[in-house]
């Protein structure tokens, strides 16, 4: 099985999931590579992972369709936090980002330093170079990507998503789209109808940064959604040493129903203000010291993203 085509069925797995999809539900080729930024055949060959499995359906000349949302609606994905490659994961993150780990590896290295296979090390290498903080060499090994290794990089990362996410909604070419709209509060009441409690680690954050990276989409500035996504990637690491507890989760996910409901009504300015004032609580609250003095990655029991 190839394991870029892994990687791909577990994302559409964590769609599924997060986007509350229904039984019979279309899965196109043409949404699923734009989501996920591949081409056809990877995005085919993923499906047939999961018709494999029963949880999509093949049909001839018509494509996918969800078969059975429920083996997968109540639990976290079943190799989470539980197998040998999520433990070394997040082994590797956590040395990244404790700057255990030099910016250039090799593969040698990798299996040695953590008792790996190569077939194995290679299905971690692929999904990490999935979330974009590793990226192989030309010749041989691999090189990380820049991270967010300090609460004053954490701090300032921050402050530019502040200024970038509020112009963008308060832009002139900001056009509140009611499908894209309509869209991502379904995501959010998921996260709100219980999801702070059902959703991985993981799948909390991508809901919550597919909010904010939507959001930006409707800036209508390709460099703005752009400079998101980036700073998205770059956060990813940093968010998994995050506790947050179930109290904290439901408020972020109320201030980011309060924004859609600004914006449903047409009142970009207040939505533009909810969003500084959503940003700016959760820098206080989250840039802290000690998220990078060396704790184990992957550690808090839930989390979320803003």
């Amino acid at each position: 099985m190839n394991e870029l085509h892994r990687s791909l069925a577990d994302k559409i797995v964590r769609h599924i999931r997060t986007s509350a999809m229904e039984r019979g539900q279309h899965l196109t080729e043409a949404s699923l590579q734009s989501l996920f930024g591949t081409s056809r055949q990877p995005i085919r060959s993923a499906l047939g992972i999961l018709a494999d499995q029963g949880i999509v359906e093949r049909v001839p000349n018509k494509g996918f369709y969800l078969r059975d949302p429920d083996r997968i609606a109540a639990d976290p994905l079943p190799a989470a936090n539980e197998t040998s490659d999520e433990a070394t994961y997040l082994r590797i993150a956590d040395d990244r980002l404790s700057r255990r780990l030099p910016d250039r590896v090799s593969e040698t290295d990798l299996m040695r330093r953590y008792g790996v296979s190569r077939l194995g090390l290679r299905r971690i290498l692929t999904r990490i170079s999935g979330e974009g903080w590793i990226e192989r060499n030309e010749g041989r090994g691999w090189t990380f990507a820049v991270l967010i290794d300090s609460v004053e990089a954490y701090r300032e990362c921050y402050d530019l998503r502040q200024a970038i996410e509020v112009h963008g909604i308060r832009s002139p070419a900001f056009r509140a789209d009611p499908v894209i709209l309509a869209d991502l509060r379904r995501r959010q009441e998921i996260v709100a109808g219980g999801g702070w409690r059902r959703l991985s680690q993981m799948e909390l954050f991508e809901a919550n940064s597919a909010f904010h990276e939507g959001l930006a989409a409707l800036s209508g500035n390709r460099f703005l959604v752009n400079t998101v996504q980036k700073l998205n990637q770059l956060r990813r690491l940093i968010e998994y040493r995050q506790t947050l507890n179930a109290e904290q989760v439901r408020d972020q996910n109320a201030e980011h129903l309060a924004i859609l409901d600004a914006l449903d009504a047409g009142d970009t300015g207040r939505a533009a203000d909810l969003m500084h004032d959503h940003l700016g609580k959760a820098k206080l609250r989250k840039a802290r010291a000690e998220m990078f003095s060396g704790g184990p990655a992957g550690g808090p029991s839930k989390g979320g993203d803003t």
